[in-house]
């Protein structure tokens, strides 16, 4: 259940620092919106930068495609209940191709015959590694190697990492999704 006032402020566009300012003001241009989540942790300037340089080579960089990566962080995020999360990426990943039955039925994945095997293994890493890390069985990495390099499942790993953190904060501060144009003040 989300708050109406948010647990933390979010620091303004005018008490940011030069170099939190710059990662707002390019936040603005490619998305219409500063995120909620980036204006409370720029609180701690240090901590938003280098925050906002993992998330960028996390997604923007390696050779799995960002539209796989979009569907293992929406999963991730629908196992942890994070409304946040989801309403950003659901509307990211729709754009990537996505069908909106393939998101709502994403607990189906195994069953559905709309994904590939590749991306079914990719959800299964994703799944388990939110619900239970410490028993991810070697099989399940067997068929990872079938699908991608070494390099590619921590592309993989570190998406769904990365947003089982995201996840967790947004949860715990109960953050709004953003809205269009937010950020700018």
């Amino acid at each position: 259940m989300l708050k109406t006032a948010p647990r933390l402020s979010r620091v303004p566009r005018a008490q940011a620092t030069p170099a939190v300012g710059e990662i707002y003001d390019r936040y603005m241009r490619t998305r219409g919106n500063v995120p909620n989540m980036f204006r409370t942790v720029a609180h701690r300037p240090q901590i938003f930068e280098t925050m906002i340089a993992h998330f960028e080579a996390i997604l923007q960089s390696g050779t799995v495609p960002l539209r796989l990566k979009e569907l293992v962080i929406v999963r991730t995020s629908q196992l942890n209940r994070c409304e946040y999360c989801l309403a950003s990426h659901s509307q990211i990943a729709l754009r990537l191709g996505w069908s909106r039955e393939q998101i709502d039925d994403l607990a189906g994945y195994s069953e559905r015959s709309d994904f590939t095997s590749a991306e079914k293994a990719a959800l299964r890493l994703a799944e388990q590694m939110t619900l239970d890390a410490n028993r991810i069985p070697d099989e399940d990495f067997e068929t990872l190697r079938e699908h991608f390099d070494e390099g590619e499942i921590v592309e993989l790993m570190s998406a769904i990492g990365l947003f089982n953190y995201f996840n967790r904060f947004n949860n715990a501060l109960q953050l709004e999704p953003t809205k269009p144009g937010e950020g700018a003040e």
